[in-house]
């Protein structure tokens, strides 16, 4: 070993500062993202994954104030394992996945997705894509050698073959000027799709108006909307005449489509709408989607997974590993994930294993024009279930996966915890968390977020307003059992 060098373990790395695998890529506090974490992570991921040296590695960032530094900490420990970095500079998740599986090299995207700004991550991309659970457990054992002292590098030298090959991939697909006419409101925030997007829209012939651009980065979480968020798009659509409101969380993976009237579409709702468009056949979708996805009869086979973007793309794997075609994944998030090219009038959408915003806006919005109907008549085609969510925050994992333990080994007490709910358990489902169906087909599921100290409840019911009283009592009750 070099003297300038110093052998760690990752593992033991990760007991004393807390930054480790979620649901989707490694995450935690900015202050625990140090250079020595930062640059461990990267070389340990580049060692697992066999990459050849000598070849680039794709890096983009999203629009946090932190993203900026961790990306060159990042480039500075690619450059030591012997690589060239392909900065492409802010850009969406999607886009820079999208690039790198064209490129055939490996990509790292620094992002927190929809966590609050005081967090951030990084998500990997080997050469087959998105990394696997399995190669995360690799990446977590992985012993390497750091330099003395992490030295982070400058990225002036930024590419934008990445930003415009995304932009490609939308117009190459959807018919010109399928929108037409189109009046939407884009609440930009701080999403790093705020430009490229709306590039897109224009380009197919939307009339498109910024709403509430910022410079502070705002976390959007689109499976559990801020209610502030819930209130304005109510007032943009009451305020315009807008066919649609659109958004996407910080990294432009999850979608948020509000229709005519300013209410925000689910997004397995969105999903659902975004496969039949697309005319897939098979789905792999997390347990906690909404069940019209079977009761529409529109697909030949849906199995469900866990929640978690590599555990949907392991349920395509699945499916395409049975021989089905047209296969796509989504989730409750709203994001999308082609699992197989598709063709539509000899127009071809190559697919790409990771979340991504920008298809399903697209295809929604391109269904209800096509259909020369509003958005909120989409969603009127489609069986009678609705879904609502809601979380806990500051609320640790370890006594979430507790309680929930207890609550599964015992019926009697989920019925007493929830007997204001006037029905019976008939059913549990541990895959992921623990979901209650009960004897009135209404369904409660629980799950300690992956990402966060975040307890998230998911809750379905026939009507609307039903489902988000489901979701907000649970999770009501649950804070006075439990005592933090």
């Amino acid at each position: 070993m070099n003297q300038s060098e110093r052998t760690i373990s990752l593992k033991d790395l990760i007991a004393t500062n807390n930054v480790r695998f979620g649901t989707s890529g490694a995450r935690g506090l900015v202050v625990d993202m140090t250079d020595d974490v930062c640059f461990a992570y990267t070389l340990a991921f580049l060692e697992t994954m066999s990459i050849e040296p000598q070849s680039s590695v794709a890096l983009a960032i999203d629009l946090r104030p932190s993203s900026p530094r961790i990306a060159a900490v990042c480039a500075a420990a690619i450059e030591y394992a012997g690589f060239t970095v392909d900065f492409c500079a802010d850009i969406p998740t999607p886009a820079l996945a999208f690039y790198a599986q064209q490129q055939g090299i490996p990509a790292m995207m620094i992002t927190g997705s929809h966590i609050p700004f005081d967090r951030n991550g990084i998500k990997f991309y080997g050469l087959s894509g998105e990394i696997t659970k399995d190669d995360e457990v690799s990446i977590s054992q992985a012993i390497i050698r750091l330099p003395q002292v992490v030295h982070p590098i400058d990225l002036t030298d930024v590419h934008m073959a990445a930003r415009q090959m995304y932009i490609n991939r939308y117009l190459d697909y959807f018919e010109p000027h399928c929108l037409a006419g189109m009046q939407l409101g884009f609440y930009e925030h701080s999403s790093v799709a705020r430009d490229l997007l709306r590039e897109i829209l224009e380009a197919l012939g939307a009339q498109v108006t910024s709403l509430n651009r910022t410079n502070e980065f705002i976390p959007i979480d689109t499976e559990a909307v801020a209610e502030v968020d819930i209130k304005r798009a109510h007032k943009w659509a009451s305020e315009n005449k807008f066919d649609a409101i659109i958004s996407t969380d910080g990294d432009a993976d999850r979608p948020l489509i509000a229709d005519e009237q300013g209410r925000w579409m689910r997004g397995d709702v969105v999903g659902l709408l975004c496969a039949h468009f697309l005319n897939a056949q098979a789905v792999a979708t997390p347990v906690s989607c909404n069940t019209a996805i079977e009761k529409s009869g529109v697909f030949s086979t849906v199995i469900r997974t866990r929640i978690g973007s590599p555990y949907v793309i392991a349920g395509m794997e699945q499916l395409r590993e049975s021989g089905l075609n047209s296969i796509v994944g989504f989730e409750a998030n709203g994001g999308f994930l082609l699992g197989s090219s598709m063709v539509k009038d000899g127009r071809v959408l190559a697919l790409l294993n990771t979340r991504d915003a920008a298809l399903p806006i697209l295809s929604v919005l391109s269904m209800a024009k096509g259909s020369a109907c509003k958005l909120s008549e989409l969603s009127q085609t489609l069986p009678a279930r609705y879904t609502a969510s809601d979380r806990l925050q500051l609320f640790p994992s370890d006594i979430s996966s507790q309680l929930l333990l207890e609550l599964a080994a015992s019926i009697s007490s989920i019925n007493q915890l929830l007997k204001s709910f006037g029905a019976n358990v008939s059913e549990l489902d541990q895959t992921d968390g623990l979901r209650i169906t009960f004897d009135n087909d209404e369904i409660v599921h629980f799950r300690p977020s992956g990402n966060a100290p975040e307890l998230r409840c998911y809750a379905e019911a026939e009507d609307p307003i039903r489902a988000e009283y489901l979701a907000r009592t649970a999770l009501k009750l649950i804070r006075k059992r439990v005592v933090i």
